[in-house]
Parts: C-alpha cells; structure tokens; sequence
C-alpha cells in the first residue's frame, strides 16, 4: 500500500481543500475516514473510486467504530509558495480518536463532503488515501500532518 490521490481528484485538490478554507459553500469539509485493514482493495483498484459510497459499497470496510473526522476551515489552510513553485496544504489541528477501539485500520481517507447538512456518501469524493497501520487497544490514534503538509502540489 503508498499514499495517493484518488484519479478523480487529479486538478481538483486545491479548489475542494479551498472551499472548506474559505467556508464556500457555508457546510463544506473535509471528512476523514478509516479503513479496515481486512479486505481494503489494492491502491490500483482503490483509486478509481469517484464517490465514497462506491468505494465503501466494494470490498473495502469502514472502520465506523472509530468513526469519522471532521476539518472545517478552521482546520486547513493552503500556502501558495512562488519561490518553490509549490501548493502546500495544512491541517491545523490534530486529529485524535481517543481511546480508539475496533478492528485493525490500514489506511485513513481524506475527502470533500459539499455538503455536510444534507449530502450523503455518494456526494462524498475520495482526495487523498494515507497508508495508516494501527491496531485500536484503547490509547488514543493521533494524525497530524508533518511540517511540509499533507499533500505538496508542485
């Protein structure tokens, strides 16, 4: 397993983590989502998913005791660097699932819900998938993103 970016994200990274940034549309956010480690898909066949409900629809399992995250705009800000000619994007807050439990997760999904009020899974694109090995015992599962970003567009 590596870290990727789904196909259908290819050139729409910044404009979705954009509008969560800059709240437009008002219920956007990005939602973080961990899977199983039993029966997740191969990277080549995971990233042709173009909505979340497709993906969790295959063989590939949600780890809904954990649950999902939440980053609003207060939680993700986009540097423009024209020295390196390069896109960073940052989470601005650590995402913990305390005293997580449940079965074993291998990867965490990063996608753009519009519509946080009233969308559903299907309305829900994939953006990044982050290898993340962890077996829930009932510490805390801490992510934060390192000092260069979650993902750099260059």
């Amino acid at each position: 397993m590596a870290n990727f970016q789904f196909n259908i994200a290819k050139g729409q990274i910044k404009t979705l983590f954009n509008n969560v940034d800059t709240n437009s549309p008002t219920d956007s956010a990005i939602i973080v989502v961990p899977i199983e480690a039993s029966g997740v898909e191969a990277d080549d066949v995971l990233n042709n998913y173009d909505d979340l409900a497709a993906l969790l629809a295959a063989a590939n399992n949600e780890q809904s005791t954990m649950g999902r995250k939440t980053l609003v705009d207060t939680d993700v800000s986009l540097t423009l660097d024209d020295t390196a000619n390069t896109l960073a994007i940052f989470m601005s807050t650590t995402i913990t699932w305390a005293a997580a439990t449940g079965n074993a997760i291998s990867d965490i999904l990063f996608c753009y819900d519009p519509d946080t009020a009233a969308g559903t899974d299907s309305t829900v694109i994939p953006l990044l998938c982050y290898d993340l090995s962890a077996t829930p015992s009932g510490l805390d599962i801490v992510v934060n993103d390192h000092a260069s970003g979650l993902i750099v567009v260059s």
